[in-house]
């Protein structure tokens, strides 16, 4: 049986504000609906990304900004900051916890730059939302056994390749778009 983490819920207080922010990120927007003026769900995917995040009005009882440590994994933490400073967000220099990642149970100060062993999943950068819920951008280069990345979405193809797919896929198809009814 699969179980996939599929939407978190992230408390804001502006509904127009943070949609402006995640739009800003470069999150996707999937969803914008307003049932009545008690209820409007907006949900964002981040790139390349199964799980989504939603937010809006009626949506949750939590106090805006209460969410804590959102980890976006990316494959270079200087890169993904760099893209995200030059989108207009505040984004902390890199650094790695002296302690090791998410031991936060006792004291565990952030260090300034990078994990010195170059290690997966210990270099990070933080950003806020407006409402002063907590991302972090948290590299993972090689992932821990039996964690690997696995390829959910086809492979990028170049235009003449997709061209060719396209034309053959109307060679067979197209006659029988021109028998049957428009649907």
């Amino acid at each position: 049986m699969d179980m996939k983490l599929e939407v978190v819920v992230v408390p804001v207080s502006d509904v127009d504000r943070a949609k402006a922010f995640y739009e800003k990120l470069g999150f996707r927007l999937d969803i914008d609906y307003a049932a009545n003026e008690n209820f409007r769900v907006i949900q964002f995917t981040p790139p390349r990304s199964e799980a989504s995040i939603i937010f809006g009005k009626g949506i949750t009882s939590a106090k805006s900004g209460s969410a804590n440590i959102l980890v976006l994994a990316v494959e270079d933490v200087d890169v993904a900051r760099d893209d995200l400073i030059a989108r207009g967000v505040k984004v902390s220099e890199v650094f790695h916890y002296a302690g090791g990642p998410f031991n936060n149970a006792v004291e565990n100060p952030r260090v300034g730059g990078r994990d010195p062993q170059g290690r997966s999943y210990y270099s990070f950068a933080s950003f806020k939302d407006p409402d002063g819920n907590d991302w972090l951008l948290q590299e993972i280069t090689t992932r821990l056994p039996g964690r690997e990345w696995k390829l959910t979405r086809a492979p990028a193809m170049d235009v003449a390749t997709m061209a060719d797919l396209l034309h053959e896929t109307e060679e067979h198809h197209g006659q029988y778009e021109k028998t049957h009814a428009e649907h």
